[in-house]
């Protein structure tokens, strides 16, 4: 594990963002078209009444996710991002798109779906492990948990995603708080969906 590392934080993807509006090609690239493709068959459910996204970037993915969500509320920690988002969401009134840096910032809600995608990877482990807590917390039971991540590694990251979803996996044993439901391994990334086990009376 890189532990020398540090936090990307919104400092990196403002700048990120302020060099190319659309750093990883989310518009064009076929690789994501089917990466987001494959992200959406994924979800079980239909419709599902919250939803959190966290990483929502330019808001490629938030659109298709809005068709299955009555509220939806999508964060990242690029001040430009997010604007960029809200330009393409701003016709859908169900969605709510805000500028937040998680694990140290986090809505006090609870969720019946948390998609966490290419994020995990740009945190240190003691960040990950904060943000995996508050997470579970807030999955109400029964909910849903889709985890998405590149895989390959990646030099200046502090983690892989291959770690990043170790980490979720480790709660899903007997005693966990997370049933592990589905992988899917493809060359360049991984999907992980979990669900909220009932919490103990």
């Amino acid at each position: 594990m890189n532990n020398h590392k540090k936090t990307l934080d919104a400092s990196y993807f403002n700048a990120l963002y302020g060099n190319n509006q659309d750093p990883w090609n989310f518009e064009g690239s076929d690789y994501e078209k089917n990466k987001y493709a494959q992200t959406m068959l994924m979800i079980p459910d239909d419709v599902y009444a919250r939803v959190f996204e966290i990483g929502c970037s330019n808001g490629v993915l938030t659109e298709m996710l809005q068709n299955r969500s009555q509220r939806l509320l999508a964060v990242d920690s690029s001040r430009v991002a997010v604007e960029n988002a809200k330009k393409r969401l701003e016709k859908y009134h169900h969605v709510i798109v805000v500028e937040m840096e998680v694990p140290r910032e986090f809505p006090a809600l609870k969720f019946n779906l948390i998609l966490l995608s290419e994020v995990g990877y740009f945190m240190v482990a003691e960040e990950l492990l904060a943000l995996r807590d508050k997470l579970i917390a807030a999955l109400l039971p029964g909910g849903h948990l889709l985890m998405v991540h590149w895989t390959p590694v990646v030099e200046e990251f502090p983690l892989t995603g291959d770690q990043v979803h170790e980490f979720f996996i480790e709660e899903s044993d007997e005693s966990g708080p997370l049933d592990h439901l589905k992988n899917r391994k493809e060359p360049e990334y991984r999907m992980d969906l979990f669900k909220r086990k009932p919490v103990p009376a």
